[in-house]
């Protein structure tokens, strides 16, 4: 079954970028309207795809998904992007009366599939030699998923502090806090999940209320591009299914956060994350589909949230195929929220921007004490060392990646050393 739905996954992913219905990459979205309407090559489309994805699929696909035997979305479909685009496709209206565009739209998907067998059968593969190695890195591995939750739920806080200052940022913290502290006494074991919420209900009570921004028509102004996407509902439903079935079985998940919470059996954690980051970023996505025509990949990222509470496979996949078509055609409402209540729109990058930066450090610190659970002293000195040489390069590793890749690195010194006598 997991080899079935990643071969679906893959190839449905692979078709979308193909004909520009969908795409994952967020800064590829924007040129796809460049080919769509003859200001750009497929050549140069398909090599601008090519170096804006390939880096974060090595850089930061892999090192999760090889961390938790579980397929992060970057890894599968930053690599389906790429191959998408490789293959040719016309522009024209009926493009399955085209044989150019017919064949290049089978390959596509037929590349897509195989990529995402060999992703699942290779790190099977990977999985299978780190644990044969003579030092124990998979036990050490878990513990850089431990800070991850517990910082992760500070970024409604770092948000309002950005956009409404420290005073409010203060009060909203105490609020919070007793909130957590509060069912933490009741026992019900959702503390964290409820203190998450209540962060994001105060940002969201801050930001209706923000009158700052200026208004616009966002609806009237992309109406040709909303109908583009809602023409091709079917295929964002086919593919809404697969990616609720993939969530459910724990084949596929949307963040690292999520996926080191569903790799340790914490799903309801695991769920509020989902919701929060789904939020956090319908500006981003909203606004990039809005503009250009081309739907997201994984929707805005409540596909995942109802793959995760879903009883099994089957609902998951009815509940993933009607909430994916729901957002796709909730662009025009998108549209509306932001020019009503332009405040939501900063609020939410601000919110987008608190978490890369608080997932930055919860994952160096994770890391860290993973490599020291690995190699002592000598983990602390190769991830210490990384992080701050990283910095100096000329083209960096991407700073979520850097205490991952790292980690790996210790594993590997680790086992050469022990090998040859020297750990």
């Amino acid at each position: 079954m997991r080899y079935l739905f990643i071969f679906l996954a893959g190839a449905l992913g692979s078709l979308l970028a193909n004909r520009g219905i969908a795409v994952f990459n967020d800064a590829v979205r924007p040129i796809v309207p460049e080919y769509r309407e003859g200001r750009m090559s497929r050549v140069e489309f398909a090599t601008t795809t090519f170096g804006l994805s390939f880096g974060l699929v090595i850089g930061f696909g892999l090192p999760y998904s090889l961390l938790y035997s579980i397929i992060l979305v970057h890894c599968l479909w930053l690599g389906t992007d790429i191959i998408g685009t490789l293959f040719p496709a016309g522009t024209e209206e009926k493009w399955y009366k085209d044989k150019k565009s017919l064949y290049g739209a089978i390959g596509a998907a037929a590349a897509g599939g195989i990529y995402g067998i060999g992703l699942l059968a290779g790190l099977t593969g990977l999985v299978a030699f780190f644990q044969s190695l003579p030092v124990n890195v998979f036990d050490a591995w878990m513990s850089i998923s431990d800070p991850i939750t517990y910082a992760f739920i500070a970024f409604p806080i770092v948000a309002i502090c950005k956009d409404y200052g420290w005073k409010k940022a203060a009060i909203s913290a105490l609020v919070v806090i007793l909130a957590r502290q509060l069912f933490v006494k009741l026992g019900n074991g959702y503390e964290d999940a409820i203190t998450m919420f209540a962060g994001i209900a105060l940002l969201i009570v801050f930001a209706a209320t923000d009158k700052s921004e200026a208004k616009t028509d966002m609806a009237s102004l992309f109406s040709d591009r909303i109908k583009n996407i809602r023409k091709n509902i079917v295929w964002i439903a086919a593919m809404g299914a697969v990616y609720g079935v993939a969530c459910n079985i724990g084949l596929l998940m949307e963040g690292p956060t999520s996926l080191g919470q569903v790799a340790e059996g914490d799903i309801a954690n695991a769920t509020a994350t989902t919701i929060a980051r789904a939020l956090s970023f319908i500006p981003l996505k909203g606004l990039t589909s809005l503009t250009t025509g081309t739907f997201v990949t994984d929707g805005f990222g409540f596909t995942a949230t109802v793959g995760l509470i879903a009883p099994n496979a089957v609902v998951a996949g009815i509940l993933g195929a009607v909430v994916m078509s729901l957002e796709a055609l909730s662009l025009v409402l998108v549209a509306k929220l932001f020019d009503n209540f332009p405040g939501i729109k900063k609020s939410a990058d601000s919110m987008r921007d608190a978490m890369t930066a608080l997932l930055e450090v919860a994952l160096l610190a994770g890391s860290m004490i993973a490599a020291g659970s690995m190699a002592g002293p000598l983990g602390y000195l190769v991830v210490a060392a990384f992080y701050c040489v990283n910095k100096l390069l000329k083209k960096p590793v991407t700073s979520l990646a850097v205490g991952p890749l790292a980690t790996i690195g210790v594993a590997l010194l680790a086992n050469i050393l022990a090998v040859v006598g020297l750990f």
